[in-house]
């Protein structure tokens, strides 16, 4: 059976090479637990030399965004051949924060097309700002994958996707107003029918999707063990190593 994958999305933090460092050298105290896990951490660009070299044993690399380009001048941008030489595997594609700034599905259809080509595994963030009881919010979850999956039909590329569903409603709560078990349950059903649309039933069964929106120790383990769900996408509490930590090990105790 796959281990639970598990992204720890440092966004902008921690304010200090010191301050990351001392955050890794914490986890690593429990490294054999990580290594339960797929385990990935992506932090800002400017450390990535310090975070490759600390979390060789119990961790990957992953970067936040991939350039939608991997050839010529790019001034400012960071290019999957430059990604690789860290030694980045994941690449976490569409976040709602680059998405709030204005970028579409069809640019992400384009990242993730380029971290195919690069060898990348994309981590395609989907997620509706609200929900209604008229059912909206599922055309637009729909939408969102049927666009930025534009163009990916090949069996080999849907067995290295991954999906990590965020509901942007839920990002920054506390953990008694995030998605209910029940909530994520079934959404986890229409993402499921909705990528079986795309690429086939047999293909859309190996997608790994996890859950990303106030996720700490005291929900993971009801929100792991009763949505089918693969594992977590973390963005606050991957700062904070005792939550982390309670984190992993709902995975692995579920």
């Amino acid at each position: 059976m796959a281990k639970p994958i598990l992204v720890a999305n440092w966004k902008n933090h921690p304010s200090s090479l010191k301050e990351a460092a001392d955050l890794l050298t914490t986890l690593s105290r429990r490294s054999m637990l990580y290594k339960k896990l797929s385990l990935y951490i992506a932090p800002p660009y400017t450390y990535f030399e310090s975070v490759s070299k600390r979390i060789k044993g119990f961790a990957n690399l992953a970067s936040q965004d991939v350039f939608f380009s991997a050839d010529g001048p790019h001034t400012g941008s960071v290019t999957p051949d430059i990604l690789k030489s860290f030694g980045v595997k994941l690449a976490i594609i569409g976040h709602s924060e680059r998405r709030a700034l204005g970028e579409t599905n069809e640019v992400v259809a384009t990242k993730l097309k380029t971290a195919f080509i690069a060898g990348i595994v994309p981590l395609l963030c989907i997620g509706e700002t609200s929900r209604d009881d008229e059912g909206n919010h599922l055309q637009f979850i729909q939408d969102q994958l049927k666009f930025s999956l534009e163009g990916i039909r090949r069996k080999e590329d849907a067995e290295k996707l991954i999906i990590a569903y965020e509901p942007v409603w839920a990002i920054g709560k506390r953990a008694s107003e995030a998605m209910s078990p029940t909530d994520l349950a079934e959404m986890v059903i229409f993402i499921k029918k909705a990528l079986t649309d795309i690429f086939g039933r047999d293909a859309a069964d190996v997608i790994p999707v996890l859950y990303g929106g106030s996720v700490d120790g005291s929900n993971a383990e009801p929100l792991y063990k009763e949505t089918g769900i693969r594992g977590f996408l973390v963005g606050r509490a991957s700062l904070k190593s005792k939550e982390f930590c309670e984190i992993a090990e709902a995975l692995i105790s579920s």
